[in-house]
């Protein structure tokens, strides 16, 4: 007598601790993952997570995230049949983590096959009861759009817009931005955490592992998906002590709490604190990230935007000092330098010779019709004759 195969839900419950969860849509798998808070994630203390302040979010979350404990902090992170997003994509595996008094616990929604699909997202909306705010990354842009669009596929109203949400993305991009080559999730895991995941699956195969797994139900294959998406989540967890903290305190004992001691993650607070018009912070931290040493790129870029900010307070003295400094050796800021001294000695000095020889050396650098106007300009006022006092 030929012996029968275990189902694929049955041979799940085997390799899992999860269980099989039905509502009124049907059926679908959860299981969840404790991360105690006596372990480390990296340099990252997991216990410490329940301590974060109520108002952390605040700095990055302009004015659209409530004030919230940590608990009621959901971390949500999608795995998908397809990178590209649209109406054909579905999110087979929906995780999200919460930061618990013993550590962070992240839950697991899987759907085996599609049909179970509706039952996943309910069970996904009466979790998210339980918060007030979401946190991704690059979760605006893919996760919650993708959901959004499930949700309405299968004609039921999308459960986000009651939480505010955090894309934790745009901060780190913010903060590292200029000393790394990508942002992505685990780049930042291996720079910024310390932590190195051993046999983790490139996000790029995941839809195939899943569409292998409806071919031929073996469960198993899939348990690299789920690790992945659990550190995913947790990564995220713990980026999210370290991103708006350095946004929402900029002193220099705050940041070195931080490890945020580096001159491009400096530089980079300070450019968002000059586009939220916060100059003086802006020019301090500036000024810091260049004490702190910057690859040639990033410091000229720096000391144009110190030197633009003391223009723009009323400090000319200073910025002439910077400007100078900029105008006396080869970069990408030296002819608009050069332009703004021979502004300065024009307008302020009234020297018009020496505005003339940097209007000229601007112009061997970089032709524009502002620089050509100011030249002749600047040559006819030297042409006139100067008229003599009487005695």
């Amino acid at each position: 007598m030929p012996v029968e195969e275990p189902s694929a839900r049955s041979f799940i419950e085997q390799w899992s601790e999860g269980e099989v969860v039905a509502n009124e849509f049907g059926e679908h798998f959860q299981t969840e993952r404790e991360f105690p808070g006596h372990r480390q994630h990296g340099s990252a203390d997991i216990g410490a997570l329940a301590e974060l302040p109520e108002t952390l979010l605040d700095a990055l979350g302009e004015n659209e995230i409530c004030a919230a404990p940590p608990a009621r902090w959901a971390f949500l992170d999608t795995e998908t049949t397809g990178l590209a997003g649209g109406s054909g994509t579905y999110a087979f595996l929906i995780g999200v983590g919460r930061i618990t008094r013993g550590g962070f616990r992240v839950r697991q929604f899987f759907m085996r096959e599609y049909a179970e699909e509706r039952s996943v997202l309910a069970a996904l909306e009466a979790h998210l009861n339980e918060f007030d705010v979401l946190i991704t990354y690059n979760g605006k842009s893919y996760d919650q759009p993708l959901l959004e669009t499930r949700y309405r596929m299968t004609r039921h109203e999308p459960p986000f817009s009651r939480l505010g949400h955090l894309d934790l993305l745009h901060g780190a991009r913010r903060l590292w931005k200029l000393r790394l080559e990508s942002c992505r999730l685990v780049q930042l895991e291996e720079e910024i955490l310390g932590f190195c995941r051993e046999g983790d699956l490139p996000g790029e195969l995941i839809p195939y592992v899943y569409f292998e797994y409806l071919r031929s139900r073996e469960a198993q294959r899939l348990v690299p998906v789920f690790h992945h998406n659990a550190m995913d989540i947790l990564t995220l967890a713990c980026l999210t002590a370290i991103v708006p903290a350095a946004f929402r305190s900029t002193d220099p004992e705050s940041l070195s709490r931080l490890g945020v001691q580096r001159g491009e993650d400096l530089a980079g607070i300070a450019r968002w604190l000059l586009t939220a018009g916060q100059h003086e912070q802006a020019l301090d931290l500036f000024k810091r990230g260049v004490q702190a040493g910057l690859p040639d790129e990033a410091l000229f870029r720096a000391l144009w935007d110190i030197a633009l900010l003391e223009k723009k307070m009323q400090r000319p003295h200073a910025a002439l000092e910077v400007f100078a400094d900029l105008a006396a050796c080869r970069n990408a800021y030296r002819a608009c330098a050069l332009e703004e001294l021979a502004k300065y000695y024009e307008h302020e000095e009234r020297n018009f010779a020496l505005a003339l020889d940097f209007t000229g050396q601007a112009l061997s650098i970089r032709e524009s019709p502002s620089l050509t106007h100011r030249k002749e300009r600047l040559e006819r006022r030297l042409a006139k004759p100067r008229s003599r006092r009487l005695l």
